[in-house]
Formats: C-alpha cells, structure tokens, sequence
C-alpha cells in the first residue's frame, strides 16, 4: 500500500514538475517575444523619425552607380589589379604594382623626410639602393622608377575618368570592407612610388613634370573618397599625409614657380576632410546597422582570427541570441552617432571639439561599467570610431598648412622675404585665410632670425605652445601635445 502511495506521489510530483517547467519555458517565450517587438519597435520609430529629417540607413545609397566607360575602377590596368588582388593570387605581376621596396627589408632606405620634423628627403640612399650610375641621385632614381613608366601612363589615363566605384556587395556591411584592405594597400604603395618620383623631379629641375604627378597622386587618393567606410578614408588621410612631403621639400627648397604655387593651392584648397568625416561617420553607421542586421537574420557572423600565426576565417553562432539584441544595438548605436559623434565637427564654422570628444568619451566608458546587452556593440565599435576624428582635424590643420605656406611663398617670390604678418596676403596670394579649426582663431605666424617662418595651430590640446612640437617615446610626432606645425629646415 505504502509503495503504491509513493510511486502515486512519485508521478504527481513528475507531472507538476513538468507543467511548471512549459510554463516557465512558455513564460520565457512570451517574454522573448515581448521583448522582441518591443525592441524592433523603439527601432523602427526611430529609423521612421530620422529617415523623415533626410538620413539614409541604405548602404549603397551613399554610392551611387557609375557607368563603366566613366568609372577609375573599370579602367583595365585598375580593373586588372583589383582581380588579382582579390582573388589572392599570391602573384604581383599586375601593371599597377608600384612596389618600389625590394628584397631584403634591412636594405631599404630609412632616411625619409617628414616635414612635420622639419626634415628633408635624402636620394643618396635611393641612389644606392637602386644602384650608383656615378650621375645625380635624383637622375639615379628617376631612371630606376622609368621602368614603371608605360604603366603610370596608364594609370594617368584611368586618373581621368570622373567616377569611382568599387563593384563590391555593399549590403554585406564589415565583410564587405574586408575586402578592400589588400586593394588600399596596393593604393598606398602607389603613393610611396609617386611620392618619390615627385622628390627626384623636383630635385632633378622638373618641376611641372612634379607638379603633373602630385595632382595625378591626389587624383588617385580621391578614388576612395567615395567608398562609405572609415578604414577607406584613413588610408586616404595616409596617402594625403604622403603627398604632401613633396609638396613640401618643393616650398622648402623654392622649387616651385608662381603659377604652379598657384595651381598648388587650388587643388589643395579643394580638399574637405571635415566633410569626410561627416560621411565616413554616415557610412559607418550604416555600416554597422547593416552588419548587425545581417547577423539577426543569419544568426551568424564571420570574423579573421589571428592566434600563433593562424589567419582564419571563423564563422560566429547567435541561433539563440533574441532578435532584440540585434535590434536594441542598432538602435543604440544610432543614438550613440547622433548624441556623441555628430557633434564632434562644425561644418558650417569649420570647427572640431576636441572638448566634445573627452567628454563623450568619458560618458560612453562610465556607462561601459554598467554591462547592458543592448549596448555592448556600440560601445564595442565607438573608441575606434570617434577618435578618428583627430586624424580628420589633423590632415585638414595640414592641408591648410600647406595652402598658406603656398601663398608665403607666392608672397616672398614677389616681394623677397616672407610678410611680418598673414594677413598680408589675401586677396593677392590667397583668397581667404584659413583659421584654425581647433578654435576658430587665426593661425599662429612669426618670421624667423634666418629668414624663415613658423606657421602653426594650437592642436589637439588647444593650447598655444609657441610652435613647439613634441615627440612620442618612439621618437614620431606626438599628435595630442605640442601644436601642429608647418616650418623649414634651419639654413
């Protein structure tokens, strides 16, 4: 009798352990399910709000479609280099492989300019490296480089078609910007090789063949203005930053003539990197939107690894990640671009917030403390994102750098010596002088006792340092202390 009494017990217990346990997982349904229209609703209210004020969420919006006969990227030599280089054919052979470094890396040239130190280019090295003919460094090196010729012609010709889009699966959102990062460092050689090209020209007397090559290298740094991702645009701040050192040694030196100042200054002047900030910080939020949307309907997501060596390819599982998650990021970042990031630039004053960026970036690591699913993603990718901003205030304070150093020079061609102060130039020499975007002020100016100046903005730090400039333990410009600053090497 006591057994049957215990074994009744037994499956009581087991019936009503198993209806609590559907209703417990029918509860966690309900809830999921809650959660999840709860969350693809705040989305899609905001996605309706700020597609009302003008905003695009469409990646492939941002790059409109470009008809063949027009377009940089369609152009044999780059359509030939693109092929190759993404289908990894482990062969360089393609025309447009301007890979001017060779061999063994100990036996490159290692004494570069940079013109932020105020340092000059040496061809002696590239003399030697690439073999001593007994003639000039610079007649060395341009015959070295002349074997790149049929191809830069090419190149030159591709430079003059008006459009330039990549054919990429734009909606693949971050896997699709993996695929440009072998295709931007194919570009960035190219602008070493130009670079010193430009250097042995202006050294060997050609400056309008230098002049013709800087603007082709600008031609070609703009080809990936358009491609609405940041990594796209910080290679083009680097090969924009290359470009300049020629530019520079040619003022330094008094290579260029007025006319060609001139035609320096203008094609300087149409440079706006705080516009590209603005749509790569667009591009980027589309881009991530597009990723985590990707993810929510795949519930996967594919990512390199890189661990003893290996270089994989990893795909990523979320089959039992709510779609709120998803959809609470998406949301999240938005707020975060909108709150924190679109604020960091005035395009209608021409500013940048240094202030702005510490104080978001205080406000996103307190709230990092604190772990919340729906916002692990945007606090993931804001660091990288908005500090960026610093490298756009950068090459713009450069660009700016270098018109008004063209202008000095135009000034000093005229009249024998540089100005007492900067406003001695415009209308003649410059239309309008540029202020530093940092405050707003005018830029810092001083003649110096050989004859020289020292042109320069406040800085990241915003504060004026009298033209100091400061270096990293490493030994390269520190670009958060001293000021930026544009000054010649001393006689």
């Amino acid at each position: 009798m006591n057994d049957q009494l215990k074994t009744k017990w037994r499956w009581r217990l087991l019936r009503w352990g198993l209806i609590g346990l559907v209703g417990v997982a029918t509860l966690a349904a309900i809830l999921v399910t809650e959660e999840n229209w709860r969350g693809k609703r705040a989305w899609e209210n905001y996605q309706r709000v700020a597609e009302a004020r003008g905003e695009q969420f469409n990646l492939a919006s941002l790059v409109p479609p470009v008809p063949n006969d027009q377009n940089f990227f369609c152009a044999p030599i780059v359509a030939e280099a693109l092929d190759q280089i993404r289908n990894h054919s482990g062969q360089a052979n393609y025309r447009m492989n301007f890979n001017i470094y060779r061999g063994d890396s100990k036996d490159w040239p290692m004494n570069g300019g940079n013109w932020q130190k105020g340092k000059l280019t040496d061809l002696k090295q590239w003399q030697s490296y690439f073999r001593n003919f007994n003639a000039t460094p610079a007649a060395d090196v341009l015959l070295a480089l002349s074997g790149f010729n049929p191809a830069l012609e090419e190149l030159r010709q591709a430079s003059l078609r008006p459009g330039a889009r990549i054919p990429l699966k734009y909606e693949n959102g971050f896997e699709t910007a993996s695929e440009l990062l072998p295709w931007l460092s194919n570009m960035k050689r190219c602008a070493q090789f130009l670079e010193l090209r430009i250097l042995a020209e202006l050294a060997d007397g050609q400056s309008e063949a230098a002049l013709a090559d800087v603007k082709l290298l600008f031609r070609v740094t703009d080809c990936v203005r358009q491609q609405p991702f940041l990594i796209s645009q910080l290679v083009r701040i680097a090969m924009t930053a290359i470009v300049l050192q020629p530019v520079y040694e040619g003022l330094a030196q008094h290579r260029w003539s007025d006319a060609q100042l001139a035609e320096l200054a203008q094609v300087l002047a149409q440079r706006d990197y705080l516009a590209d900030f603005e749509f790569a910080m667009q591009g980027e939020k589309i881009t991530t939107i597009a990723t985590l949307e990707k993810q929510r309907l795949t519930r996967e997501s594919k990512q390199w690894e890189e661990h003893s060596g290996t270089n994989k390819l990893v795909t990523i599982s979320y089959r039992f990640v709510p779609s709120a998650y998803f959809y609470q990021n998406e949301l999240a970042f938005a707020q975060m671009h909108e709150q924190f990031i679109a604020p960091l630039v005035d395009l209608t004053n021409r500013l940048v917030a240094p202030a702005a960026l510490r104080q978001a970036q205080a406000v996103v690591q307190a709230q990092s403390k604190h772990y919340n699913p729906y916002k692990m993603q945007s606090q993931i990718f804001f660091p990288a994102i908005a500090a960026s901003v610093m490298k756009f205030a950068i090459i713009q304070s450069q660009v700016n750098l270098a018109r008004v150093a063209c202008a000095l020079e135009r000034y000093r061609l005229a009249k024998e010596n540089y100005p007492e102060t900067l406003d001695a130039l415009a209308p003649q020499f410059i239309a309008q002088l540029p202020h530093d975007l940092i405050n707003g002020q005018p830029l810092h100016y001083r003649r110096t006792d050989d004859g020289r100046f020292i042109l320069y903005s406040v800085g990241w730090n915003e504060t004026d340092d009298g033209g100091t400039i400061l270096f990293t333990k490493g030994g390269s410009v520190d670009r958060e202390k001293g000021d930026w600053v544009w000054q010649y090497p001393a006689k």
